[in-house]
């Protein structure tokens, strides 16, 4: 890394129109700040699914191969044809990676907001964090608590906002409880975390016994795991007793969301006093956030005319909530950063081990539990 913070290594992410991935470290200058902006050292920076898409797009990974030198790796892998089409609109343009990270800023611009990080570690969201340095807005920084380490704040923006989110959507359209896939990821226990503490019922939806004991471990009352066979009589179980009629689904594929909507549909009828050949007219949402199915969205229809299916992302959101709203749920991760808002990481690997084919083989899984956490100031690996 330079000492003089003029330049640095970034990873970029290049499909080629031949069909291949190009994962590669370029070395690149680093701007010089304008008077709103900062120069960060990156010291952490996570690998969210969100991250992933653009990682590798729709390469075969276990095609992956490396090549060049430690300091520098190469990582090339096919691009199967039936899936070039939808990567048409990235072809042969090197991107840059990575959504969020922390890390100290070490120049800054003439502004006063500025010159007020100078010095300090901060959590950052604009993309391209997989780099050694990042020169950023000063509004897209947010300096750390005392005593937070980078890696404390590395994760400070996509999981916990997105986890607010869902409890800002869930009130702001009505609902009183909600619903949550893949219940036991990092975002799944900030998600129930916020709930416990808010007294907001959440109905968590996991793929394994295991992972229904770790979100009872930390406090969740209604948990129902997915493999089980009685696992429709336990969500419409859950759902009479909630109330719940709105669901966040990180599966995506598959015929969840539809099995969703239709037990929301029985709970409701348990309870209706007037029988409607149409359904219940309870409002009934599923809101797809991810996609760890890349398969169709299956719905049977079995749950009346009053529901709805539709995507939900953070930024829009938080552009729909407007600066102030979004400064709020700023504030409240900061406040519990290192409680209802902690990460926790499988590990701690430099830019090039990120490269490495055993590496991804672990965080491509996107499994729960299994989350890395990239230091852009680690040595290569010799």
């Amino acid at each position: 890394m330079s000492n003089d913070h003029t330049s640095g290594l970034e990873l970029r992410s290049l499909i080629k129109a031949d069909g291949t991935l190009e994962v590669s470290l370029a070395r690149v200058d680093v701007p010089e700040p304008a008077a709103d902006e900062v120069v960060v050292r990156v010291e952490a920076t996570p690998i969210n699914p969100s991250d992933l898409g653009l990682l590798f797009g729709a390469a075969d990974m276990s095609t992956a191969k490396v090549s060049g030198t430690a300091g520098e790796p190469v990582l090339t892998a096919a691009v199967p044809a039936a899936a070039m089409r939808a990567m048409a609109g990235r072809l042969d343009q090197s991107m840059p990676v990575g959504n969020e990270g922390a890390g100290v800023v070490v120049r800054a611009g003439a502004s006063d907001a500025a010159k007020a990080l100078l010095g300090k570690t901060v959590a950052m969201i604009g993309g391209a964090m997989y780099a050694q340095y990042r020169t950023i807005k000063a509004r897209d920084c947010m300096a750390l608590p005392a005593g937070a380490t980078a890696a404390d704040g590395a994760s400070c923006f996509v999981n916990p906002l997105t986890s607010l989110g869902m409890v800002e959507t869930m009130r702001r359209e009505g609902h009183k409880a909600l619903v949550h896939t893949a219940a036991a990821s990092n975002l799944g226990q900030m998600l129930n975390k916020i709930c416990i503490k808010d007294g907001v019922a959440l109905v968590n939806i996991v793929r394994s016994a295991e992972q229904a004991a770790l979100l009872r471990g930390i406090g969740a009352k209604y948990v129902c795991d997915s493999t089980s066979p009685t696992f429709i009589d336990d969500l419409t179980q859950a759902l009479v007793e909630t109330g719940a009629t709105i669901a966040f689904d990180a599966i995506g594929g598959g015929k969840l969301a539809g099995q969703i909507l239709t037990a929301m549909e029985i709970a409701a009828n348990r309870t209706a006093k007037v029988y409607s050949r149409y359904g219940s007219d309870v409002h009934k949402q599923v809101y797809i956030y991810g996609s760890l199915d890349t398969g169709p969205t299956i719905i049977n229809r079995a749950f009346g005319m009053t529901w709805g299916v539709g995507g939900w992302l953070l930024f829009p959101f938080l552009q729909k909530i407007g600066p102030a709203d979004g400064a709020r749920l700023r504030q409240r991760v900061l406040d519990e950063l290192k409680t209802t808002f902690a990460s926790h990481y499988t590990g701690v690997i430099s830019l090039q081990e990120a490269l490495q084919p055993a590496n991804i083989a672990i965080y491509n899984k996107r499994a729960t539990g299994e989350k890395f956490l990239i230091d852009p100031s680690r040595a290569a690996v010799k």
